[in-house]
């Protein structure tokens, strides 16, 4: 049985990866019944692959009309459908959004590329980085040499799989008000300009420089930076506004006068040497116990083998473990209508009969699919 705000929701989710299937999982973990096409195929599950889990797949040779057909009955069922291939992809195997739309008006088609369905680069191959790079956000991410690829966090996932799901689920809102569905082009690079919007704001007024770490938030300032430890471990602060930073002064036991000219950027990299010199004296656990969870605006940098024993991500089971692999809950929280893991990651075509039958297809349409080789199992 599922459960959350989405329950009801029908969505078809067109097998890809990286943002794709971190899109599909959002939307499971808040109720929807996302089934999932998968290429025909053998395919074993493995608990490790979180950001399948929850959904259904059925397993379908699109090569085969019969197959075509079936994902065409079940966009006509769905209340949205998502793809992740490049442009022209599904046109060339008779399933785009013209075809879909013709079949169901109120279908949301969501397209999600990293350059998007237009432009001159629309069909060359990229990754998360390259298509950060455009925007600016990879310029001002890294150390004061080089940028730094920021794992795949505000590509693949932010300015893709979260744009897709807010764009999905707002296409299905005015497509309940209207009548109409609609195609969305999720591009990464769109997704990402996007998150940078704050950033463009800061340029605009002049409180934005072109170099990397010397700025507030990108580790120029010495008040909003990581620091080493006695131990070798590291911790954060962030203590931006004069009642934090007059608090971190406090708690580091820092009586410098020079440390008054907080805004001062001549004087961040000199405050900055005398901050680490003091933070290395005491180990990443001692300055926890002194200003964890206080307004100085402190946390440890915890490894993935940490964070989930930290005392705050355990009192708020931010992190689950099933079938022994450790990951990260439903977020965000309902009140009403909590969310929840739906179910592990499928194997390919382990729900071929059981969606199918759900969706609407008679056991006879069943086992024609099966004899005509459109289907895995």
């Amino acid at each position: 049985m599922r459960q959350g705000p989405l329950t009801g929701l029908k969505i078809v989710e067109f097998a890809g990866i990286g943002p794709g299937p971190f899109c599909g999982m959002l939307l499971s973990d808040l109720g929807a019944d996302v089934v999932r096409i998968d290429r025909k195929g053998q395919g074993r599950s493995s608990p490790a692959d979180i950001t399948s889990r929850g959904r259904r797949s059925i397993g379908l040779d699109l090569k085969n009309p019969d197959a075509v057909e079936t994902c065409l009955k079940l966009m006509e069922k769905a209340d949205a459908v998502f793809e992740g291939f490049r442009p022209g992809v599904m046109e060339r195997l008779g399933l785009g959004p013209d075809v879909a739309l013709a079949r169901n008006p109120k279908l949301v088609y969501g397209r999600m590329t990293g350059w998007g369905q237009t432009g001159p680069y629309a069909h060359a191959a990229g990754h998360d980085m390259n298509y950060i790079a455009i925007t600016g956000a990879l310029h001002a991410i890294g150390t004061k040499d080089k940028p730094v690829p920021p794992l795949n966090l505000v590509g693949d996932f932010g300015g893709g799989a979260l744009y897709l799901a807010f764009g999905l689920l707002a296409g299905v809102i005015s497509a309940r008000e209207t009548g109409k569905g609609q195609v969305i082009d999720c591009a990464m690079s769109d997704g990402a300009a996007s998150l940078m919007a704050m950033f463009y704001g800061f340029k605009a007024s002049g409180m934005w420089k072109e170099e990397r770490r010397a700025n507030l938030l990108d580790g120029g300032a010495h008040f909003y930076d990581t620091y080493r430890c006695a131990d070798g471990k590291w911790v954060s602060i962030g203590s931006i506004e004069p009642q934090f930073y007059a608090l971190l002064l406090q708690k580091t036991g820092i009586e410098d006068p020079d440390f008054a000219a907080q805004m001062d950027r001549g004087r961040w990299e000199t405050l900055r040497e005398k901050l680490a010199a003091v933070i290395a004296t005491k180990t990443r656990d001692e300055w926890t116990e002194i200003m964890g969870g206080t307004d100085v605006c402190f946390a440890p940098v915890l490894d993935l083998d940490e964070a989930p024993k930290h005392p705050h991500n355990a009192a708020r089971e931010t992190f689950v473990e099933i079938d022994g692999v450790v990951q990260p809950a439903p977020a965000p929280r309902f009140s009403g209508t909590p969310g929840a893991i739906q179910g592990p990651p499928p194997a390919i075509g382990a729900h071929d009969r059981e969606a199918l039958s759900e969706w609407g297809f008679s056991d006879g349409e069943i086992e024609s699919l099966k004899g005509s080789g459109a289907l895995a199992g």
